[in-house]
């Protein structure tokens, strides 16, 4: 008798399927260990013959498929990997050290969407054809969107971004030890920060590493619509949306936490992405009081950021004219940090730009401080603009990274 295969048609992991089915007890109640127990008692009833090496895969597809995401478990466990991205059946990439590449795996398309279902289930979430699109969180923090069939014409997509455990810093985008505490120090005397970048260039991350450099005793409220910032600072309340239930009732936008987070007594606000209607109220929040906040936006530049929120702020349903919107803008965000990828796939922080006004207040401008060039990070002008908290001094910030202020 083969390894695999126990009768014409069935294979071992279907036998094995067949009597979990069948046992007497709830393989959800069980832990990890206790179910690998229980599965290879019942495998080696199912097939006393079968090799160590062969019982042992057959366990392991088992238990990812019981208690985990089946084929898509080994990639989870792999620590390298911090996106798995699922095109369609038997069609998976993953990328490891800023590139993707193909990994063979056996996953067809109802797989795909057990997979989804078993994630978003507990959560209380839909996702079926009437409901074709969703976002959860992973019990590890990880983040999963998927898209099925009408959506999805090749078959049903997901995307799961990792979680990172290990906490990144400012030097691991490329800093030398002047930026740094140049950063660290604008991020202590309550600059407001927002970080850009595209897609996967590591904008949370960024702005995990600069909330670092808050002192521990402010209180930091964090909103987010996904959460995946951790910040481990002792007094952090977090904030994250919820879309509509099943029904389509329910739902709360991120602008909504905002509003109510105005109202927790925060020292700093921590947006994850701003993406709506929200810049407008964390602008009001910015311009009443609330100098320190750190937030991330989609652009492809500094300059591009800017242009980006004044969008964000007129589509916040409020009839502000364009020169009020970039006036507020100004007095509200301080410094643009721009991240992005370099050429060997790692995360960098491309350039540190100033915010100001032009042309009699009529721009908005991005006055680079620091910005890569070749691969380096240089000095171009220094701040202008003074800290916001007495107690820092930030021409003395800026003196280490090589430049010394004309002011």
């Amino acid at each position: 008798m083969s390894a695999d295969v126990v009768a014409p048609g069935r294979t071992l992991r279907d036998a094995l399927h067949q009597r979990l089915l069948a046992a007497p007890f709830d393989p959800a109640a069980l832990g990890r260990d206790a179910l690998r127990a229980r599965l290879g008692t019942l495998l080696h009833d199912e097939a006393p013959l079968v090799t160590r090496a062969a019982a042992a895969r057959v366990l392991d597809e088992v238990v990812a498929e019981v208690d985990g995401l089946g084929p898509l478990q080994p990639l989870l466990a792999d620590p390298t990997i911090t996106e798995i991205m699922v095109n369609g059946p038997n069609r998976v990439f993953v990328e490891r050290a800023g590139r993707i590449e193909p990994v063979p795996c056996d996953l067809d398309a109802d797989a795909i969407v057990r997979i989804a279902q078993r994630v978003i289930a507990p959560l209380g979430l839909r996702l079926d054809r009437a409901a074709p699109m969703v976002d959860a969180r992973l019990s590890d923090g990880s983040r999963l969107h998927a898209v099925l069939p009408p959506l999805a014409p090749d078959g049903p997509c997901l995307t799961i971004r990792r979680f990172s455990v290990r906490h990144l810093g400012l030097s691991d985008f490329g800093l030398a030890a002047g930026p740094v505490v140049f950063l660290e120090t604008i991020v202590r005397a309550g600059a407001s920060i927002v970080v850009s970048g595209a897609t996967s260039a590591g904008k949370t991350t960024c702005a995990n590493a600069l909330a670092q450099a808050i002192d521990p005793t402010e209180r930091i409220v964090t909103i987010e619509e996904t959460v995946e910032l951790r910040l481990g600072h002792p007094h952090v309340v977090r904030l994250e949306a919820r879309p509509a239930n099943a029904e389509g009732a329910g739902a709360v936008s991120v602008r909504e936490l905002v509003r109510a987070a105005l109202r927790m007594r925060p020292d700093r606000l921590v947006v994850g992405e701003v993406r709506g209607g929200e810049a407008f109220d964390m602008l009001q929040a910015v311009n009443t009081g609330h100098d320190g906040s750190l937030s991330t936006v989609h652009a492809n530049s500094a300059a591009d950021a800017l242009a980006r929120l004044e969008t964000l702020v007129l589509l916040g349903g409020v009839a502000l004219p364009l020169a009020s919107v970039r006036a507020q803008l100004a007095a509200a965000i301080d410094v643009v940090v721009q991240v992005g990828r370099g050429a060997d796939g790692t995360r960098q922080i491309l350039e540190v730009a100033e915010v100001g006004n032009a042309r009699g207040g009529r721009t908005l401008v991005a006055r680079p401080l620091l910005q890569r060039v070749d691969g380096q990070l240089e000095t171009r002008e220094a701040p202008a603009r003074p800290p916001r908290r007495a107690g820092f001094d930030i021409e003395e910030a800026w003196s280490r990274c090589g430049l010394s202020s004309s002011r």
